[in-house]
């Protein structure tokens, strides 16, 4: 469909123009696909196919209705209904899709370049391993969205699972750039040191928040603040940080298999 789409908007356009719109469309496809991954989070289906890739063997939860019904009747309020099942399964097939996307744009960004290799023509002017790169992440990010599933909501693997898109989102929006500027004749903007340190330090900083805010919520510790700018009624309420910011360690435990205690999630939070 999606394909179909650019094809049918760009029939008459340059080959990099249609690149460039096929590849502002997967990003978008992508950024999608991260707003639906966090859904999925946030309303705690990321087990709703306890599974991978298939929902209980099945190609939907259609085929899988009777063992989500069992598990459901076991445990009502557990991570598997049908309602989390149909939530997983959508942002597996969002994904398959964004996969599907990313691999016909790096096969297509080889393709002009080597029909204007004989020739030597300008072609595209972008490099296609730069594609390749993204087609080998989101193959990265697919094995984590498998290890998320099997690990059981394992914190770590979560939070580089968000990580992991967010690095896909950008590595997009870089082709995207790069086939705007083929496609308006555009050299590259010069930044000065100044500016560019500047930005990496921001780049760093944003970076950090989004891995915080990913195990804030990986780790469940949402709640254990629930008032603001204060927590608990003080500015510096009980917090144990060796605790909460060990890594690799089971969600809800420690890697000793001691239970996380709630100053750890407060010092998380």
């Amino acid at each position: 469909g999606p394909l179909a789409w650019v094809w049918v908007r760009n029939k008459q356009a340059s080959t990099t123009r249609r690149l460039q719109a096929l590849t502002l469309l997967t990003l978008f496809l992508t950024f999608d696909l991260v707003m639906f991954g966090a859904f999925t989070r946030l309303t705690d289906s990321g087990l709703g196919c306890p599974d991978w890739p298939g929902c209980y063997g099945s190609a939907s939860p259609v085929g899988a209705s009777a063992h989500i019904s069992a598990a459901q009747n076991a445990m009502p309020s557990g991570p598997v209904t049908h309602g989390k099942a149909w939530i997983e399964m959508i942002h597996r097939y969002l994904a398959t899709g964004v996969g599907v996307l990313i691999l016909v744009l790096a096969a297509a960004s080889w393709a002009v370049r080597r029909r204007a290799a004989p020739s030597r023509a300008p072609a595209v002017a972008v490099n296609p391993w730069l594609a390749s790169l993204t087609l080998v992440w989101v193959c990265i990010q697919g094995a984590f969205g498998a290890l998320t599933v099997t690990m059981k909501l394992f914190p770590a693997i979560v939070t580089l699972h968000l990580l992991g898109g967010v690095v896909l989102q950008a590595l997009l929006c870089m082709l995207a750039v790069r086939y705007h500027q083929a496609h308006q004749g555009a050299p590259p903007v010069t930044i000065d040191p100044g500016g560019r340190t500047l930005l990496w330090v921001t780049s760093a900083l944003v970076w950090i928040q989004i891995a915080l805010g990913g195990w804030v919520s990986t780790n469940y510790a949402v709640l254990a603040c629930t008032e603001f700018p204060m927590c608990q009624a003080s500015w510096w309420p009980p917090m144990n940080f060796a605790q909460g910011f060990e890594i690799w360690r089971e969600l809800g435990f420690t890697s000793a298999g001691e239970h996380i205690s709630f100053e750890a999630l407060t010092a998380i939070h």
